[in-house]
């Protein structure tokens, strides 16, 4: 039991950096609160003490705000991070190493008795306000993105976005790197623009970022042919900051960030 509690309070300093110290993991994270109380009423279910397991879990979810059925299977180091207004269901099933955020829904989409609750592979990760319904499986190692509604299995590894959900392509590893190479370079944050959501603003970002390497690469191939042509060496491009743009230092004319030509 310590031996899980340990692991536990780690898995939120691994998933959470706003925790600071292991005294404030124990009294100030309803999600570790709701997992310790759900393991014991989970052993109240499995001994046939189903009524006062479903009592302390009313309880639990009173104090918490997060509803978990006692017959619900939870995996180990198992996160669930803010909380609130979480419900996982009588016959959900959980790896271990998943993580779900506030407002994700592990519900049913049946009546009947027998398995009606989803099952979650191995490191998956729920965004807030995603609903699972139904007794679908979802793949180890994949994400459900934010107020997804998911109704059908998610393979391993796959990313699922939308109402209902869809999986979207990834992105290769190269073209990812590329981006993140010239968002650096242009001195802006890059964070969330290089992942390939279905965001129109991110979309158009990434289209940017393409273009300017693609004129990037054909300047510095225009340079290269210029200077084995003899003459005075033309110096590589280098593009200004937004901070230069910012304060005036990287406007046309400086003699530190332009080139002629």
């Amino acid at each position: 039991m310590f031996k899980h509690l340990r692991e536990n309070i780690q898995s939120v300093f691994d998933r959470d950096p706003a925790a600071r110290n292991t005294l404030e993991v124990l009294t100030a994270y309803p999600g570790l609160h709701a997992l310790m109380m759900h393991r014991f009423n989970h052993w109240l279910w499995q001994h046939g003490l189903k009524w006062i397991a479903r009592v302390l879990s009313h309880f639990s979810r009173w104090m918490t705000g997060i509803e978990i059925h006692p017959g619900a299977q939870i995996g180990r180091r198992f996160f669930i991070d803010h909380g609130m207004g979480v419900v996982i269901g009588e016959t959900t099933v959980i790896g271990d190493d998943c993580t779900l955020y506030h407002g994700v829904t592990l519900g049913g989409t049946s009546w009947t008795a027998g398995k009606r609750h989803p099952t979650l592979g191995n490191d998956v990760v729920v965004g807030a306000g995603a609903k699972i319904l139904g007794p679908i499986n979802i793949g180890d190692d994949s994400r459900v993105g934010s107020n997804a509604v998911v109704l059908k299995d998610v393979p391993a590894g796959a990313t699922v976005v939308g109402i209902p959900a869809r999986i979207i392509s990834s992105t290769p590893d190269e073209v990812n790197a590329r981006r993140e190479a010239m968002a650096k370079k242009l001195g802006f944050d890059a964070y969330g623009a290089t992942q390939d959501m279905p965001d129109p603003i991110v979309q158009s970002i990434n289209k940017m970022l393409d273009h300017m390497h693609h004129v990037d690469e054909r300047i510095g191939q225009m340079g290269e042919r210029l200077n084995t042509m003899g003459g005075e060496e033309i110096p590589p491009l280098e593009p200004c900051t937004l901070d230069e743009l910012e304060d005036g230092s990287g406007e046309p004319g400086d003699d530190d960030t332009t080139t002629s030509g």
